[in-house]
């Protein structure tokens, strides 16, 4: 099982993104403003971090959901949100469904 450090860090880094991603005035890939996404995705970081923080797992049904959500909405050409919530999955085991 991976150390709870290291699903801080993955937390952390993807929570990291998202603000750099609202700094930048990020857009969706239709072309409007991700800011609303971008502080929903936030908050269910901060959520779901807890939730791990006392479980020691994440929750596979909500990751999967929040990847096919952000790869909905997120532009093409910037992987990086995506990218940060893979880290998530690949460092703590998914609890079942």
């Amino acid at each position: 099982m991976a150390k709870l450090t290291d699903l801080e860090s993955a937390f952390g880094k993807a929570l990291t993104q998202v603000q750099r991603s609202i700094s930048s005035g990020m857009k969706t890939s239709g072309g409007s403003s991700a800011r609303a996404q971008l502080e929903t995705l936030e908050t269910e970081l901060r959520r779901e971090r807890a939730k791990a923080r006392e479980l020691g797992i994440v929750d596979r049904e909500w990751l999967q959901k929040t990847v096919r959500w952000v790869v909905e909405w997120v532009p093409d050409k910037d992987v990086t949100l995506v990218a940060a919530l893979g880290q998530i999955a690949r460092t703590a085991p998914a609890a079942a469904p």
